[in-house]
C-alpha cells in the first residue's frame, strides 16, 4: 500500500541480476544492465563468472529507456556488453570513477556518496543522491536515493523516496537513509558474494538484510 499522500505511480519489472525496470509514472529507469544469455562465462581473474539463467526480457524486448542508474561500471555482472549498448544516447548516473570510464558520453553523470542532483528524466523532474557502498575495497560503487514532488512527504515530514542501494553490505553510515528520507520502496542488491577463499563479503545476503532493515 501507497503512504500517505504518494501520487505517483510505480511498478518494478525484475529482468535478472541487479536489472530492473522502475517506472515511475511513465518514466522508465534500468538498474545495473545485464543481459548475457544463459552459458555466458565471464573470467574476472579470482574466479569466472557463469550465467545460469537467460534475462527475463532482451534488449529488443525492452521499452523506451529514460535514464540508466549504474552502481558500478567495472564489474560484468552489473554492466555487460550488451548492457553497454544501452548507455549511448541516455542519462546515465553512476560512480565519479564510472563516469570518466564512460566517457565521452556526454550524458554521463557521476556522483558522490551524499551527492544530490536535480535531473529531468521523461519529461518529469527528480532529485537524486548518491548513497555510499561496501563493496569492494579500493573500488567505487553507488546506490541512488530518488524523490520527486508527486511522491511527498510521510507524515514525520521526511521525503518519501525510492532506494536502489547497489552492490553493498550493510553497514552503520546507511542508517542516514533512514533518518533522511522514508523508503517507499527499495531495490536491493543481495546475495552471498564472497570473495573465492577469503572472509570479505561483496553483497549482503537476504536474511541478514531483512534483519538489518527490519523498520525501515
Amino acid at each position: 500500500m501507497a503512504p500517505p499522500n504518494f501520487e505517483s505511480s510505480l511498478t518494478i519489472t525484475h529482468i535478472g541480476t541487479a536489472t530492473a525496470i522502475i517506472d515511475i509514472d511513465g518514466v522508465k529507469l534500468l538498474t545495473d544492465p545485464f543481459f548475457s544469455p544463459a552459458g555466458t562465462e565471464y573470467d574476472v581473474g579470482v574466479t569466472v563468472l557463469k550465467v545460469s539463467d537467460d534475462p527475463a526480457l532482451s534488449l529488443s524486448d525492452l521499452p523506451h529507456i529514460d535514464g540508466v542508474l549504474l552502481s558500478h561500471e567495472d564489474h560484468e555482472d552489473n554492466l555487460d556488453p550488451l548492457g553497454r549498448r544501452i548507455l549511448d544516447g541516455r542519462h546515465v548516473l553512476t560512480t565519479k570513477d564510472g563516469a570518466k570510464n564512460l566517457a565521452p558520453r556526454p550524458d554521463v553523470r557521476g556522483l558522490a556518496p551524499w551527492e544530490t542532483i536535480k535531473i529531468r528524466l521523461g519529461g518529469k523532474d527528480f532529485t537524486v543522491t548518491g548513497t555510499p557502498c561496501k563493496h569492494v575495497p579500493g573500488q567505487e560503487c553507488t546506490g541512488f536515493i530518488l524523490t520527486t514532488e508527486s511522491f511527498g512527504n510521510c507524515p514525520d515530514g521526511r521525503p518519501n523516496a525510492i532506494w536502489f542501494s547497489g552492490d553493498t553490505v550493510y553497514f552503520d553510515e546507511l542508517k542516514q537513509i533512514r533518518d533522511q528520507w522514508h523508503v517507499t520502496a527499495a531495490i536491493l542488491n543481495l546475495g552471498f558474494a564472497h570473495a573465492p577463499g577469503e572472509i570479505l563479503q561483496l553483497a549482503q545476503p537476504g536474511a541478514k538484510a531483512a534483519d538489518a532493515y527490519d523498520g525501515w
